[in-house]
């Protein structure tokens, strides 16, 4: 390197601010130096400078991203770069729910012929989501098609109940968390026609810098009518179990016995409905995120033609004021469900800044609680009481 260039290098260095910079003293033998005496000091202050700035490098600590900075880190790599099967899992999932979303929503307004509410909102701390919901439709009395993006931070305690789970997760006081889901419940008005509840969901810890430290899925969708058609239920089953099958044939029987233990009102002795799949907690042990997403995928696809065309069966059959009577106490036991056992729902009530009219959407519009009502012996309320009480195999 020349005089001149270095020159160059030490009039480019990082200055000291004045107040922070150290007095020099000068120790001149006369009023002139050297133009040799002045090129070693600058040269002495430029190693002096360089030294610091490495060591200062070396031993700075790494950046710690709070929820909100993770949150606009995402939305700019949405932004600028987009989404492809390079990007973080995270955002190739919430872009796949998102298309859902609209998807299952054209087809619901195709059927009810009235157009769902949509209100976009966000989360202070980070995330947001978008709900979508309908009200006293002509098909549906309540149906509600819902995202929830969380950026958060979990809790020592809640750390500890993860890890019997995921020993992969940090052990620390704090950690940084993101939850994604697309979560849908629909109320048909007709007591022939079942309500039906879907949830796919991705959940991720981050290490202080953004990146990934441990991940893993859940889901599923499940049937409940207040009047049992056969049928119905074999063709909701059938359409799950072959989602299942391209991926493993072990996950359908797997599923539909975790869904039925799962949707269970304990205290009533009885399951929510007539099953479906359910699963929680799929990790690189199951197996690793690519091949997970693909099933989680095939999954939420199936759903339509899984539900679709028992609807066209059911939603303008005839139905007497006593059937109406069954289908609000069965819509009870739903609530009764969602509000005592549901997971998903009190974590949601939990969070910090959570959305909860999102969250209570699942809930239908009316229901009713009679004191010891008991359906007549050998009728198909009994039938369907029956069966509840002792899940069937479909497929």
């Amino acid at each position: 390197m020349s005089k001149r260039q270095f020159g160059r290098f030490v009039l480019l260095r990082p200055q000291l601010s004045t107040a922070s910079r150290p007095l020099r003293r000068s120790f001149t033998a006369g009023a002139k130096r050297s133009n040799s005496s002045r090129w070693v000091n600058g040269a002495t202050i430029a190693a002096i400078s360089v030294s610091g700035l490495i060591y200062a490098m070396t031993c700075q600590k790494p950046v710690k991203l709070d929820a909100r900075s993770l949150a606009e880190l995402d939305e700019r790599t949405k932004r600028e770069k987009g989404v492809d099967e390079n990007s973080p899992m995270r955002l190739r999932m919430e872009q796949f729910i998102r298309e859902q979303q609209k998807a299952i929503v054209f087809e619901l307004e195709k059927l009810d012929g009235k157009s769902f509410r949509e209100d976009t909102w966000t989360r202070e701390k980070g995330g947001g989501g978008v709900s979508c919901v309908l009200q006293e439709g002509n098909v549906f009395e309540k149906a509600g098609v819902n995202i929830s993006v969380v950026y958060g931070a979990l809790t020592k305690p809640a750390i500890a109940k993860m890890r019997v789970n995921h020993k992969n997760l940090a052990d620390a006081d704090e950690v940084d968390f993101y939850a994604l889901g697309l979560s849908m419940v629909l109320h048909p008005h007709n007591p022939m026609a079942p309500t039906v509840h879907l949830n796919y969901r991705y959940f991720e810890t981050m290490r202080p810098d953004g990146t990934s430290q441990a991940w893993w899925f859940g889901g599923g969708s499940d049937l409940t009518p207040s009047y049992l058609f056969d049928e119905d239920a074999v063709h909701f089953h059938k359409t799950l179990k072959e989602a299942c099958d391209k991926h493993n044939k072990e996950y359908y029987p797997k599923f539909k016995k975790w869904c039925d233990e799962y949707f269970c009102n304990a205290h009533r002795g009885e399951s929510r409905g007539v099953g479906g799949i359910f699963f929680d907690d799929l990790d690189e042990t199951v197996a690793d995120a690519d091949n997970t997403f693909a099933f989680i995928q095939d999954c939420l696809k199936s759903f339509l033609p899984s539900y679709l065309p028992i609807m066209e069966r059911r939603k303008d059959m005839p139905f007497t004021a006593k059937e109406r009577e069954w289908q609000q106490v069965r819509r009870g036991r739903y609530v009764e469900f969602n509000l005592v056992h549901d997971r998903g729902t009190a974590f949601g009530l939990n969070v910090p800044g959570s959305r909860v009219e999102s969250i209570l959407m699942s809930l239908p519009l009316s229901a009713s609680w009679r004191y010891m009502y008991e359906p007549e012996p050998r009728s198909r309320e009994q039938r369907l009481v029956d069966v509840l009480k002792n899940p069937k195999e479909w497929v």
